[in-house]
């Protein structure tokens, strides 16, 4: 049955979506933390979909949420009409947001949250450059690649926006390797410096970048960086967007935003992927000075609809009942303590990094910093046999990344960094 649907899922779907593992699976069911696949083989899911089940699967507080939503009839009207879940939601991510005078529009996903991100900036300042983030990914939409600074997933050199990037936060093999987190703030203002005096005429729209870069393996840079960006943008008038499409909701642990690291207020705040905990739900939050800043009438037909913003509400306040903040903080600890001592017993782990549940492993050639990504490959099929479920990322694709549910258990925290251990041990000892 599983061969059959790859042939058919090849047959129809382009070739440019890929398949994780060398034999591509099914995930037919799932709870808690787990899923089934097709062959009735259970998997912990350490990566929730790419960090969407924020909550894991089969969460009674949001089905019943969507049943009684879907008891009325109603799943769709449009933005034309009132929609009380996605005031009611609105309410809430504004508050949260910790934006003054809040602002939201809701979309479909995170690269629609960016692009519309993109649009009230570009039309706020009345200029179409930006400043984005090597290394980084927004979104798979136009505007979004052009932003996007990781050529793997930048499927088109064409852009309607004037974009220039600056260095990213890696650590271990970037421009900026090897230096202090002063150190390395002083030289990230500096080359933004010089970036605006030699690449820009000045009048920038707006910084993009994500807290903690996903698809680019979870680099990030040292706490205060974007404060201290965040003093020259000012000097022009420049305006902030975090991007917060996996670092949102409390997954970091110390902050319920990932920019809350850095000492600032965004001016705009894109999320997507957690809060709806599988449901299509994102959107932009933002000063209401800047929301206000399209001229011409916009609207979403499905962002926000009742049944998604249902699902939405329900997920919020889980999380905040819940404390799963405070879980992503424990259990994070757990897993980096136990991944670093891995690190130090097999060479062809390079760096453990992460905050939270957003953690990463980046696997290296022993001795150096060369990407291995054979060896990612090869413990990301060994994790799969060992009955975990992990993602793949990281600008030479060397990384593996890992972002489990919120209600993740310490149980399942350690059952997780046993698989880990063996998989690893496993690759490290091959020839």
């Amino acid at each position: 049955m599983t061969d059959d649907l790859l042939a058919r899922h090849r047959a129809v779907l382009p070739q440019w979506m890929p398949l994780y593992y060398d034999e591509p699976i099914e995930i037919v069911s799932g709870a808690g933390r787990r899923v089934t696949d097709a062959a009735g083989r259970t998997y912990l899911d350490f990566f929730g979909g790419v960090l969407t089940t924020m909550l894991g699967y089969d969460v009674p507080e949001v089905r019943e949420a969507v049943e009684r939503q879907l008891a009325t009839g109603v799943v769709h009207t449009s933005t034309l009409y009132l929609i009380r879940q996605q005031v009611e939601l609105a309410e809430k991510i504004a508050r949260l947001s910790g934006i003054p005078d809040a602002r939201v529009f809701f979309t479909n996903s995170g690269s629609e949250a960016n692009e519309a991100a993109l649009l009230l900036a570009t039309n706020y300042r009345r200029s179409n450059q930006i400043l984005a983030i090597r290394n980084s990914y927004h979104g798979r939409t136009y505007a979004a690649v052009g932003i996007t600074g990781n050529r793997a997933w930048s499927a088109t050199a064409l852009n309607p926006l004037n974009v220039s990037f600056l260095h990213s936060g890696d650590r271990l093999r970037g421009v900026f390797a090897g230096r202090s987190d002063d150190e390395h703030v002083d030289a990230a203002v500096a080359d933004l410096r010089e970036v605006l005096a030699t690449t820009t005429s000045g009048d920038v729209a707006c910084l993009i970048a994500e807290p903690i870069q996903g698809v680019g393996g979870f680099v990030h840079p040292p706490d205060g960086m974007f404060g201290a960006y965040r003093k020259v943008l000012d000097e022009y008038g420049i305006l902030f967007i975090s991007d917060e499409v996996q670092t949102g909701w409390g997954r970091t642990g110390e902050h319920f935003w990932g920019y809350q690291a850095h000492g600032i207020t965004p001016d705009l705040l894109t999320f997507a992927k957690g809060v709806g905990n599988g449901f299509a739900l994102a959107g932009v939050v933002g000063r209401a000075e800047v929301m206000n800043a399209v001229n011409g009438i916009s609207f979403s037909t499905f962002g926000g609809n009742p049944l998604s913003t249902a699902a939405g509400n329900a997920v919020v306040d889980y999380v905040l009942a819940h404390d799963l903040q405070g879980n992503a903080a424990r259990l994070g600890a757990l897993l980096l303590d136990g991944l670093r001592d891995l690190a130090r017993r097999y060479p062809i782990v390079g760096e453990v990094r992460g905050r939270g549940l957003m953690i990463a492993i980046e696997f290296v050639e022993p001795g150096t910093t060369n990407p291995n990504p054979y060896a990612t490959g090869r413990v990301f099929e060994e994790c799969r046999r060992g009955g975990l479920l992990v993602g793949k990322g990281g600008l030479y694709g060397n990384t593996i990344r890992m972002g489990p549910p919120l209600t993740l258990t310490e149980e399942e925290a350690r059952e997780a960094l046993a698989v880990l251990g063996a998989a690893i041990s496993t690759v490290d000892a091959a020839p």
